[in-house]
């Protein structure tokens, strides 16, 4: 691999399932490989393969599904340094992009007008231990927090880095994820309430519309 290009797994078009813009038809770019390996991980065929692309062929793929919004993904997408350059090459294209981050690999070089989400791993992940607490500083009004809760034990977790952290201060969102098939949603639903915790919860639109189809 050199400077101009990144290992692909994937580039897709759907609607986005999750955070801010759900439900808005977006572009995929899904690099290959991550360092971290989630129990729930719904991705694992993105730890190895793809194909080595340009930054010039993956844009150009972009541009050819006529679509304003970008995310992204992985993997661990910032696991390969050049996506840094992927996405300030996709902000100069005036797309509205956003990157999907593990919240395990440093955030301080992406672009500023990206939209980071970053997924706080809960200690039901069994990554717990991956979290770059440093990251949280660096997060802007346009940014999202994610955690997946897979139990009553990730969710007091979660609910305690919560005020720890003030995160409803430091970034637009802090988004409340049932765990796919381990938590009922209703009941992540009912802990939020019962707390009035200051977040929004959210559900996989693309999981209700595909399961686990990949590339949708």
């Amino acid at each position: 691999m050199n400077n101009s290009t990144l290992r692909i797994t994937e580039i897709f078009h759907s609607l986005q399932g999750e955070a801010k813009t759900v439900g808005v038809p977006t572009v995929f770019v899904r690099l290959t490989g991550c360092p971290l390996r989630c129990q729930y991980c719904d991705t694992a065929y993105a730890f190895e393969g793809g194909e080595l692309m340009s930054l010039e062929d993956i844009i150009a793929q972009v541009e050819s599904f006529d679509c304003a919004y970008v995310t992204v993904t992985g993997g661990e997408p910032l696991a390969q340094p050049n996506c840094t350059i992927l996405l300030k090459l996709l902000c100069d294209r005036e797309f509205k992009v956003s990157l999907e981050t593990s919240g395990a690999m440093a955030i301080d070089d992406v672009d500023e007008r990206v939209s980071v989400v970053l997924d706080l791993k809960t200690p039901a992940s069994k990554e717990v231990g991956k979290n770059r607490y440093e990251n949280v500083p660096l997060l802007k009004s346009k940014d999202q927090v994610k955690f997946v809760i897979c139990d009553r034990g990730d969710y007091d977790w979660a609910r305690a880095k919560l005020l720890e952290y003030n995160l409803g201060a430091k970034a637009g969102e802090v988004l409340f994820s049932p765990s796919h098939e381990e938590l009922a949603a209703a009941q992540l639903a009912d802990w939020i309430l019962e707390d009035r915790l200051p977040v929004r919860m959210q559900v996989q639109l693309h999981k209700i519309l595909w399961g686990q189809e990949p590339g949708r």
